[in-house]
């Protein structure tokens, strides 16, 4: 019951002193000017950093991330079946393939892929 104590307040004590320790380095005061600014890779930090984004240009780029996780789950799928692969794989990748065609007919026919709309 000791030992458990012991590891305790320890345990504790660490917290505290790293705790302490980050508090005591994050208040260290920098009066240089360029240090405080924030870093906007050349652009001048007292405009507005809300400038005017392409909501075209990020749906197209999120169809993209899902489309490329959907071709990163679909990689294996040859190895498997060249080792003979059991029906019930092939009736799951002929249905993740229908539900991948699906979705891409409808963001075509809604127009997501049209850069220019």
């Amino acid at each position: 019951m000791m030992i458990w104590l012991f590891i305790l307040g320890l345990s504790i004590l660490i917290t505290f002193i790293v705790m302490l320790l980050a508090w005591i380095l994050n208040h260290r005061h920098n009066s240089l000017r360029e240090k405080l600014s924030p870093f906007e890779c050349g652009f001048d930090p007292k405009n507005s950093a809300r400038i005017p984004f392409s909501l075209r240009f990020f749906l197209l780029a999120v169809i993209f991330l899902v489309f490329d996780i959907e071709i990163a789950l679909l990689t294996p799928l040859p190895i498997m079946f060249s080792n003979g692969a059991p029906f019930s794989l092939l009736i799951s990748a002929t249905l993740f393939f229908v539900i991948l065609i699906l979705g891409l007919l409808h963001e075509w026919r809604e127009g997501s892929l049209n850069w220019t709309h």
